[in-house]
């Protein structure tokens, strides 16, 4: 949330495992290419909130438009649309 954003959103989840888990967060162009990891690390059981401000894996402001984010444990993947306005 918001969705659409500018210039940033919030990415909530929630993980119910009874281990640390490896949780995997990024973010996706509409090409498929990855433009920002967010996370990748073992989390425990919990909720959690990760916010993205439109700038790449590199530092820069990425464009308006469609983009997706996925979200990967060892027994989950979810991938949602999200749009950026400016």
């Amino acid at each position: 949330y918001p969705n659409p954003f500018n210039p940033s959103t919030t990415i909530s989840f929630d993980l119910r495992s009874s281990h640390p888990d490896l949780v995997d967060l990024s973010i996706y162009n509409i090409k498929g290419q990855k433009v920002k990891t967010l996370i990748h690390k073992n989390l425990d059981s919990g909720s959690y909130s990760l916010s993205w401000n439109g700038i790449d894996d590199q530092g820069k402001k990425v464009a308006s438009g469609i983009y997706f984010y996925r979200l990967e444990t060892s027994d989950y993947e979810k991938i949602k649309k999200m749009l950026m306005l400016k």
